[in-house]
């Protein structure tokens, strides 16, 4: 009976040594803003890697940055061209902390196709889609459309750092290349509050990099509508159903 016993606890130690499942590993995050730019697709145009940021110059509306790593900013005047990540993703868990002056814009596409708008939008009373943390609107014929604001305006001041933590799902296709379920923001916190759950985009947001959808895409970082600084960039590959 010991004898029996033993040869079980055998086969099932065994079983779990041999299971893939068993010993599968977690996906690693990989940071995006550090000593250099080697995460981002060449040419870089003037963004740069500087220790840390500060609102500065023509009455705060510019950002200077300070010798050093961990921090990346569009150069003097922020206005320079999109960063495209070297790597492509699907689904993903993102970290994204930023600084923008007074007056400044810029953007998180997924994919490089739908975005989180960056926008100095502090003490806005009732945010639209085109303010920070809003899901901006998609554009045809001349028109906007499908947008989606926060459900609240988190914004910090002007020269502050900021936050996002989003959770996304990339769009699902079928064999043929058929899309069978739209993008989808799982969700969006700015700065700690949930302002998005569940939002599908239907397509490319405006002024995306890319008019198609694909599985897989680069993260892009907006860079030529205003000076903006990112710091603490991660992205999580992930497998959401």
């Amino acid at each position: 009976m010991i004898r029996l016993a033993l040869m079980v606890a055998g086969a099932v130690l065994l079983s779990s040594w041999t299971d893939p499942s068993c010993c599968a590993a977690e996906p690693e995050k990989t940071t995006l803003t550090g000593s250099n730019l080697e995460a981002w697709q060449a040419p870089h145009g003037q963004w740069q890697v500087v220790g840390d940021v500060r609102a500065g110059g023509e009455g705060g509306r510019l950002l200077v940055g300070s010798p050093g790593q961990g921090a990346i900013v569009n150069g003097p005047t922020g206005r320079t061209s999109n960063l495209l990540s070297t790597r492509e993703y699907g689904d993903i868990e993102a970290h994204v902390e930023f600084m923008v002056p007074q007056g400044s814009n810029s953007g998180v596409y997924f994919q490089a196709r739908y975005e989180i708008q960056i926008l100095d939008s502090w003490g806005v009373a009732h945010p639209k889609h085109g303010d920070c943390g809003g899901i901006y609107e998609r554009w045809k014929d001349n028109r906007g459309y499908e947008g989606h604001p926060p459900r609240v305006n988190a914004s910090r001041e002007p020269g502050q750092w900021q936050s996002f933590d989003v959770v996304f799902r990339a769009p699902r296709f079928d064999a043929a290349g058929r899309k069978t379920a739209n993008a989808k923001f799982v969700k969006v916190v700015h700065n700690g509050i949930v302002v998005h759950e569940n939002v599908e985009v239907t397509g490319p947001t405006r002024a995306s990099t890319f008019a198609d959808e694909k599985p897989l895409g680069p993260l892009m970082l907006q860079g030529d509508h205003g000076p903006v600084a990112y710091r603490n960039l991660w992205i999580k590959p992930v497998q959401l159903d």
